[in-house]
């Protein structure tokens, strides 16, 4: 489809392959393999399984329309769907890097992936360094000469921190790294990492994608000889493979993205606002307020501030903030307490005791993960009775 077209044309019309039957909307491929006309065209489609439909574990007709959708609206060349946002982290660490090889990370991460990169990455003799993602020295400094990938997550979860991405890239291609750039917190419809130069982007389309909670899956866009000559070999023998229903779903869940991304940013914003102002809270991390350290970097690399605002109370011991954190989120009725994000409906969550909870404490310290930071992922309801929600508790 003509590349030229608007974000959200894209987002309803690009991608879509018809059968002979002429479906409006995208057919559910449910079949785990294909057949062939004849023994001959079963080898030739084997022989090249990239450029044809074989087995549903590495081509399949639905994932195939989300792939294509998704690297139209990141303007990519090539997408490789995956089962989930870890899988898609794992492929493409196992497909760019080998034994001796190493990593240069933003600290603050998902604490699965920061478990994957500093637990089981290292079981293979990848090693990582973890560096403030706002301070470009620090990139420059933790290069090796064994360097091969720099991974990025921003905005941080759960702290909202800001990285330039163009700054980081340039540092990347001096040191000949692959740069991969975790683009869950805003999804295409508000950040465009491949633009500013980065080499891949990663996702779990789990979260905004999808946008309303329903399926798991995971993605990389990039460059079609990466994805295909890198990324698609390792899946296709691994099995970390999208379903056709998950792609189904997750197809529907981006006709919407930039609508609901939309108002979910508008609803953040006035919240956040009215969080930096009560007596309650200590400080509140979200990149559309002109108080977050990186305000500016937001506004020039972001469309909007997205739907993530987390906030700190205040407490004079770990204990108390944590009481208090606690108090906040179990005085909420409408919020919903859980460790997803990205959905219509408002969750919120202690990220020291659960998304976070697994990582040592000297970690958490690190990243600025206190016991009383909320994380509140903001959803499609009235911002007014979201914000009553909160009253409750605070």
């Amino acid at each position: 489809m003509d590349d030229s077209l608007d974000f959200d044309t894209l987002a309803v019309r690009s991608g879509t392959l018809r059968s002979e039957f002429g479906e409006h909307s995208e057919a559910l491929f449910l079949t785990s393999s294909f057949v062939f006309a004849s023994a001959a065209e079963a080898a030739e489609r084997f022989k090249n399984s990239e450029d044809y439909y074989t087995y549903s574990r590495f081509t399949n007709p639905t994932v195939t329309m989300f792939q294509e959708r998704l690297a139209a609206l990141e303007g990519g060349e090539a997408c490789m769907a995956t089962a989930s946002g870890m899988s898609a982290i794992m492929s493409v660490v196992m497909s760019a890097l080998q034994a001796g090889d190493h990593l240069v990370s933003s600290q603050s991460l998902f604490g699965s992936t920061l478990g994957m990169f500093s637990q089981i990455f290292t079981r293979f003799g990848i090693t990582t360094t973890f560096v403030d993602p706002t301070d470009l020295d620090a990139w420059k400094n933790a290069v090796r000469p064994e360097t091969k990938m720099f991974f990025l997550e921003t905005p941080s979860n759960p702290l909202t921190e800001v990285a330039d991405i163009e700054a980081i890239s340039k540092i990347a291609k001096s040191a000949n790294a692959l740069f991969v750039v975790d683009n869950c917190f805003c999804s295409p419809a508000l950040q465009q990492p491949l633009k500013l130069g980065a080499d891949v982007v990663m996702h779990s389309a789990t979260k905004f994608l999808d946008g309303q909670g329903r399926v798991l899956g995971g993605a990389l866009v990039g460059s079609k000889p990466f994805i295909m000559e890198k990324v698609f070999p390792f899946v296709r023998s691994a099995g970390p493979t999208l379903s056709a229903f998950n792609a189904w779903i997750l197809l529907k869940g981006i006709e919407t993205l930039s609508v609901r991304v939309e108002r979910q940013s508008a609803n953040a914003l006035e919240i956040a606002r009215w969080l930096e102002g009560h007596p309650a809270v200590k400080r509140v991390f979200y990149p559309g307020l002109e108080s977050h350290p990186q305000y500016e970097i937001a506004k020039r690399q972001q469309k909007a501030g997205g739907a993530i605002v987390s906030f700190e109370l205040k407490g004079d011991t770990p204990e108390q903030m944590r009481a208090n954190a606690w108090r906040v989120i179990d005085g909420t009725k409408i919020c919903s307490i859980t460790g997803n994000l990205g959905d219509t409906r408002t969750t919120i969550t202690h990220p020291a005791s659960t998304t976070h909870g697994r990582i040592t404490a000297e970690a958490r310290a690190a990243a600025g993960i206190t016991e009383g930071l909320i994380r509140l992922a903001v959803g499609l309801e009235n911002a007014g009775d979201i914000r009553e929600d909160l009253a409750r508790g605070l």
